[in-house]
């Protein structure tokens, strides 16, 4: 433990993807507008460098979103941290233009986050890790104003103060029970990594199980990549299901949708996912389809069956045998379990959300939860405590419940950022601040 004070901060941020990237430049921002009453941050990620789904960068695969969905544009269409001005420093604005596209590479929006996060480094600390957030002990317990955060790095441990933090951890990577992790069976969130390090020849049949955009951008990938290999599509659904990203349907991203969902009833709330979880999970963008089905059609006309579709099939378990895996498939929800031997299995079978709870702590008591025993969550994100509590702990993710379908999706993290950084400063100047009411927000943060 380091023998300095604890230094303390307004804002101490848990975990830097696009959602505290956002944040950083929205706390920028706010202080480049009003010198001398900036917000003091600092975010922890415990990655060595800046990284987003690395392992999903295939070649050629496009982000699901508008280029206009990025960090800033929405809360402030002028902002110097736009994608637009990301294309201006870089000297391919006029090309961009030229493509006539709304949605970039999925490697270059990673590009464009990286030069995001460069701009404001002085705010992160790589390579360390928040491994407890607790209470203050003493007479700063009885109404404590802050939070003390434990931190590791590669220097030791050592105690900041937070008088705000936000927790932003990512999703959790979710397999098929009796599947585990190893060189031969893949979660999506590792695929890159992980194919890398074989040698494609020993790959001769590979499994890919799951519905959705990884899937399906990964089933293309190792048909193109393997053209000695057979390629098995497992789906629980018969293929794939296009995503709905019609107008009125995209409509569910703005902002007065996340106050309908929030204010709105249960009946209200379910009716969003039943009519609208087609525009998210576990569906496919209609390029991606129509390229796959392309790939099985030609593949009939040359009498060859390197892809194949296993529908409404489940993987239920997978062990090794051999130098190969041997997958369960189940057939139907009560159908028969039949084995496949394959070389690799890559399981892009989504996640799970960020769950608090552990790195909360002793804390975790002093936060409100609802009937179903989930975090009763603010309008402005910020988790429910007990009245003794007056700091904030926020939430950028693991707030479907409250929050509705946009909570983990970048559609809405320019608009939340700044909701976030306007609820932090009102709070701090004492206002009276009535977190049922939606925070307005402008290109100014007033």
């Amino acid at each position: 433990m380091s023998d300095r004070g604890p230094e303390i901060y307004d804002v101490a941020g848990i975990g830097f993807g696009p959602a505290n990237l956002s944040l950083a430049i929205a706390i920028e921002e706010y202080g480049a507008s009003r010198p001398g009453k900036g917000i003091s941050s600092l975010f922890f990620e415990r990655q060595a460098s800046f990284g987003w789904h690395r392992n999903m960068l295939l070649p050629s695969a496009t982000m699901q979103i508008s280029f206009l969905k990025d960090l800033v544009t929405i809360r402030n269409p002028t902002s110097s941290f736009s994608f637009v001005a990301y294309l201006h420093a870089s000297g391919r604005l006029p090309q961009f233009v030229n493509k006539q596209d709304f949605f970039p590479t999925r490697r270059e929006f990673h590009s464009y986050l990286e030069w995001a996060q460069a701009r404001v480094s002085d705010r992160i600390a790589y390579g360390s890790e928040v491994t407890s957030i607790r209470l203050p002990a003493g007479e700063a317990a009885e109404a404590p104003d802050h939070l003390l955060l434990e931190i590791a790095d590669d220097t030791g441990r050592r105690v900041i103060k937070a008088r705000n933090v936000v927790i932003s951890t990512g999703l959790v990577p979710s397999l098929p029970e009796g599947t585990e992790r190893d060189e031969r069976v893949w979660h999506s969130c590792d695929f890159l990594e992980q194919y890398r390090r074989m040698d494609p020849r020993t790959l001769r049949r590979v499994a890919v199980a799951g519905a959705g955009q990884s899937a399906a951008e990964i089933t293309r990938f190792l048909y193109d990549e393997l053209p000695h290999a057979q390629v098995y599509a497992v789906t629980p659904s018969y293929g794939y299901s296009v995503a709905d990203d019609t107008p009125f349907a995209n409509q569910v991203f703005d902002q007065p949708a996340v106050d309908d969902y929030y204010f709105g009833t249960e009946q209200t709330r379910e009716a969003f996912w039943r009519y609208h979880r087609n525009t998210n999970y576990s569906v496919v963008d209609d390029e991606v389809i129509r390229e796959l089905y392309r790939r099985s059609y030609d593949d009939d006309v040359l009498g060859v069956r390197r892809l194949r579709f296993l529908n409404l099939t489940r993987v239920t378990g997978a062990k090794r045998a051999g130098e190969e895996t041997r997958i369960s498939l189940q057939v139907g929800e009560d159908g028969e379990v039949r084995e496949l031997d394959v070389d690799a299995l890559v399981c892009a079978t989504g996640y799970r959300a960020m769950e608090p709870a552990g790195l909360l702590g002793d804390l975790d008591r002093h936060c409100l939860r609802d009937e179903a025993d989930r975090y009763q969550v603010d309008r402005d994100y910020r988790l429910v405590t007990v009245p003794e509590v007056r700091c904030g702990i926020y939430l950028q993710g693991g707030t479907e419940h409250t929050h509705g379908l946009t909570s983990s999706l970048l559609s809405t993290i320019a608009l939340r950022s700044g909701e976030i950084v306007e609820s932090i400063v009102s709070r701090q100047a004492g206002d009276n601040v009535d977190s049922a009411v939606p925070v307005k927000v402008g290109s100014d943060l007033r």
